[in-house]
């Protein structure tokens, strides 16, 4: 998988083939671009580094601050003014913007510093990136998990220098840009230098070395340098009294020379910071290419947990780059808490719980359990010292905690991994944890009145009570499960059952449709609301575009009454935006997987590709991209019901690693998707060996078995259709799912 990956799908606007059949019918309301960045990354690390620009909203690219339809450039090409640490990926509006501690390698005097040079000759691969500037210096940067190496080759001359810059932060838009707050730096002889900013709330230390035989070192300040000084100290920064400040090093080179920068980063001191370096970079010799080796490794390791076989080299870098994408958020940083003293697990840039809750946390619990442990206990701590589990959490303070997009989403997580009895986790604590946040903002609303607005909230706090109850019977308090399953029916509020719909109210990215199909812990009662299952379909049917006419998208900076018509449509947002991403699924629930088949195939085959026009939407610190591997393996997890669905896979073999377990899934009857070839549907289902004539595995038999075979043909069959997934409500409940403990 590593060799397939390519860092750069995703970075520009759409580029894909024109729609076709009902995936021409779909509405896209949010930017038509992937935002995500090609920079250096490290698995689930700390630190990432990529070529600034300031657009947004990575820092990386060419495009202006948008909210919806086509991006706008704001550069005429791709451009950078250095190199910064500290990147989103794939989200939109998230406010916090990083790009910390900006390195320019540059042949000119420091008034030249800010000067954007065009770029050229990128090349991307998991945990390396490097351009040329219009300079005419090569510059290639590596990072390490709390580290990051750069390496500037020059053309000769007779005055270069590597500046680092600490007074930049943010993006080059409307009030994008980041101001430190406080700031200092001491330097340590002639090679190395330490220091800590404090940004948004969040102290950054770092401490810097750079080996450059007959280079000086200098701090320097308002762009002039301060010879002989060692010190920098401001305590009180304002954005009008801001002047850039930092340090460099200078000196003459002949062509092709090489300087390497080695920065270890902490939000626990410039002495931790040092120590992160050390334990990144042990070695001073050839720092850059053993940091390189060791990230590539630990890339392939992770990437190694799945592969397909496909002879379409577009495909499979396709697929390579989604489970890439799936794989960089969120940072963990073990002991690096810069908001309380204790150490421990600490997580940062869960920015998008709303849409990873889905699709990328299911995928981590299954790739790597141990990750997901830590996740949960970092979680945990959050919630003791902070009061509340959140639904975005980042590296910064700030009062926003995104409380418009969700409620109490991070019990589903927690649902699941007790289901599975995954070791490690104080489930006691996590219980008093769950249930304590389910007293706090739109919970609290849901208490006093039975329903909270945005009714989609009621949604989430309903299923939080469910997931709750969950681990309360694993812990053995029977009595509160049964008062949390009784608050978890309060759900059916949220619909009206005049017209199988939710009922009128605000929504966050959508409308009432878009809402309305989310999987339920009773889909059997919620199902019954729309009048049965025929009655179901037909909404579904109507919300997917069956027998409607395609759509125009909307265009650059689209006009209010532009967007008001789309919402109008009460159309799927395909790929384009996550709130109804589990839709397509719910068929299942009413007896028709194969129109399940016919929508995610749609979305499948069109509205991903190669290129950096590969992204249909905003990836969302990979629940795009997650969503996407589930989809291709024939596989979707129904969060925090410790299960998942089945469906037609679209490659012909495959292996995932279950929590150390290879599973093969294999598609007898498979054929290569061609454009304008309709698509292929389950005939029968068989684990290891055994018929399983439903549409669904428990986690557990998904964790226990070794072979899957989804057998595919070109009609639809019946498999399935007489079967349900489990519900609440019904006497095959979630409790007797086959292969539940």
């Amino acid at each position: 998988m590593f060799d397939r990956v390519d860092p750069f799908i995703g970075t520009d606007a759409i580029d894909l083939s024109p729609p076709e059949g009902i995936a021409a019918t779909w509405w896209f309301p949010k930017p038509q671009v992937g935002n995500t960045h090609p920079g250096a990354c490290h698995p689930f690390g700390m630190v990432s580094a990529c070529a600034y620009s300031g657009a947004y909203p990575t820092g990386y690219g060419v495009y202006d601050l948008g909210t919806e339809g086509l991006p706008t450039r704001r550069f005429d090409h791709l451009q950078a003014s250095g190199f910064t640490h500290f990147q989103q990926s794939g989200t939109g509006a998230i406010r916090k913007y990083y790009n910390y501690v900006r390195v320019t390698p540059m042949l000119g005097p420091l008034d030249e510093l800010g000067t954007s040079w065009r770029i050229t000759d990128e090349v991307a691969e998991p945990g390396y990136y490097a351009c040329t500037l219009e300079s005419g210096i090569r510059c290639e940067i590596t990072v390490g998990p709390k580290s990051a190496v750069h390496r500037y080759t020059f053309p000769s001359a007779t005055d270069a220098r590597v500046v680092v810059d600490l007074s930049q932060g943010g993006l080059a838009i409307d009030h994008g840009a980041t101001v430190p707050l406080r700031a200092h730096m001491q330097t340590h002889g002639h090679a190395e230098a330490a220091g800590q900013i404090t940004v948004e709330g969040a102290p950054l230390s770092f401490h810097l070395a750079c080996d450059s035989p007959g280079w000086r070192q200098s701090l320097w300040y308002d762009r002039r340098l301060m010879e002989g000084s060692t010190r920098l100290e401001f305590d009180d920064i304002r954005p009008t009294t801001l002047r850039p400040f930092g340090l460099l090093w200078r000196g003459p080179v002949e062509a092709g020379g090489s300087v390497e920068l080695r920065i270890g980063f902490s939000l626990r001191g410039t002495e931790r910071a040092a120590s992160n370096l050390s334990t990144d970079i042990a070695t001073r010799q050839e720092a850059f290419d053993t940091r390189r080796t060791a990230t590539k490794r630990a890339w392939r390791e992770h990437l190694g947990t799945i592969a397909v076989e496909t002879d379409d080299a577009d495909r499979e870098t396709v697929f390579a780059s989604a489970l890439y994408h799936s794989l960089i958020k969120p940072c963990f940083a073990p002991g690096e808490s810069p908001f309380w003293p204790a150490d421990g697990p600490f997580v940062f840039d869960l920015c998008t719980m709303w849409d990873i809750y889905r699709t990328q946390l299911p995928l981590i619990s299954t790739l790597f359990p141990q990750r997901s442990v830590e996740l949960a206990n970092a979680l945990l701590h959050i919630c003791e010292e902070e009061g509340n589990l959140p639904i975005g959490y980042r590296m910064a303070r700030g009062a926003d905690r995104f409380a418009r997009q969700g409620s109490a989403l991070a019990h589903t997580f927690f649902a699941d991994l007790c289901a599975l009895e995954v070791p490690g986790i104080d489930w006691d604590w996590a219980l008093s944890c769950m249930h304590s946040d389910l007293r706090r903002g739109y919970a609290e609303d849901y208490l006093e009145r039975g329903v909270a607005h945005p009714i989609t909230h009621t949604l989430d706090v309903a299923f939080a009570y469910h997931c709750t109850a969950v681990v309360s019977r694993q812990v053995g308090d029977e009595a509160l499960a049964g008062q949390l399953e009784a608050l978890a029916d309060g759900w059916t509020a949220a619909f009206d059952q005049a017209s199988g719909l939710l009922v009128d109210s605000s929504f966050y990215e959508g409308g009432k449709w878009n809402y309305s199909f989310r999987i339920l812990h009773d889909m059997a009662t919620r199902i019954g609301f729309a009048g049965g299952d025929r009655r179901f379909v037909a909404l579904l049917d109507e919300f997917f575009g069956y027998h409607a006419d395609p759509v125009k998208q909307p265009g650059e900076r689209p006009a209010k009454d532009e967007m008001d018509r789309g919402y109008a449509l009460n159309r799927f947002e395909g790929m384009n935006n996550e709130p109804d991403m589990e839709a397509p699924w719910a068929y299942h629930y009413a007896g028709r997987p194969d129109r399940t088949t016919e929508v995610v195939r749609a979305a499948i085959d069109q509205q991903f590709g190669p290129g950096r026009g590969g992204l249909a939407g905003n990836d969302d610190s990979g629940g795009l991209s997650s969503w996407y591997v589930w989809a291709s393996l024939g596989l979707f997890p129904v969060a925090g019901q410790n299960l998942f669905l089945v469906n037609a896979p679209s490659f012909a073999h495959a292996t995932v690693d279950v929590g150390g377990t290879p599973l093969t899934i294999e598609a007898p009857g498979f054929v290569e998707p061609e454009r304008g070839r309709p698509c292929q549907y389950v005939q029968e289902v068989r684990l290891d060996g055994e018929p399983v004539d439903r549409s669904w595995l428990g986690a557990h038999e998904l964790r226990g078995g070794r072979r899957l075979d989804i057998v595919l043909g070109d009609r639809p069959s019946t498999w399935a259709t007489s079967t349900r997934p489990p519900s609440a409500s019904t006497s095959d409940s979630l409790a007797r799912t086959p292969g539940a403990p």
